[in-house]
């Protein structure tokens, strides 16, 4: 499931544009203003931000502009009521990847994320490779060394997740979150158990290895 941060500061709409992405089958998190975004993104992985301009504090244009001097490559899209020409061209400079003129069409809102996840390769691709080992994420399939293994659907989305940031840091209630939905009441113990089971599963293999972080969670790391 990929998440979008939503950054409006009219509640309202921010609501609005939530409620569909979340229908749309996205996970999704909202901040007030640019300074909020960005401390929601040193605690979260977010793959595509929605940004209003107009807002206090940090605005949408400062907000794509320290992203992108940053090197984030994050898809960004902005969403506002300014309409001229020049302040669309401000937008994309600061490094917008697609800008829309409110109000609008929420269903376009969604082909319009949905279009930049597929250029961005993040969900035309789903395949991750690391030296002989490759997931594929719509067959659920872990092949080594041409050996295929279709693994359940929560220890396969975990070792994906995992293994799309090596060496980065996943508490429980991250993964927990993630892979089985915020409002789940399944115990923090069952993360434990699935990575045990994935432990054992790949316990011979010379890619990768998953990292118990005392006290924060896991990570996944190359074997050298």
């Amino acid at each position: 499931m990929f998440t979008i941060l939503v950054v409006e500061d009219n509640a309202d709409m921010q609501e609005l544009f939530c409620t569909v992405l979340s229908d749309g089958g996205y996970r999704t998190l909202s901040a007030f203003d640019g300074m909020e975004a960005l401390d929601i993104m040193e605690k979260e992985y977010i793959d595509l931000i929605v940004a209003d301009i107009m807002m206090p504090n940090m605005d949408g244009y400062e907000l794509t502009k320290s992203l992108r001097q940053a090197n984030y490559n994050i898809p960004i899209l902005m969403v506002t009521a300014k309409a001229q020409f020049e302040d669309i061209q401000k937008g994309f400079r600061a490094g917008t990847d697609d800008y829309m003129i409110k109000p609008i069409n929420v269903k376009e809102l969604v082909l319009r994320v949905e279009a930049l996840l597929r250029r961005s390769r993040i969900s035309s691709e789903k395949k991750i490779v690391m030296g002989s080992t490759m997931l594929n994420y719509d067959a659920l399939t872990v092949t080594i060394h041409g050996e295929e293994t279709m693994l359940p659907q929560k220890e396969f989305y975990l070792l994906y997740k995992l293994l799309s940031y090596p060496n980065k840091i996943f508490t429980r209630q991250q993964l927990m979150d993630e892979i089985w939905g915020m409002f789940s009441e399944t115990d923090e113990r069952t993360i434990n158990t699935h990575i045990n089971r994935l432990r054992d599963r790949f316990r011979n293999c010379s890619d990768f290895e998953i990292i118990t972080v005392r006290g924060l969670g896991y990570k996944a790391v190359k074997k050298s």
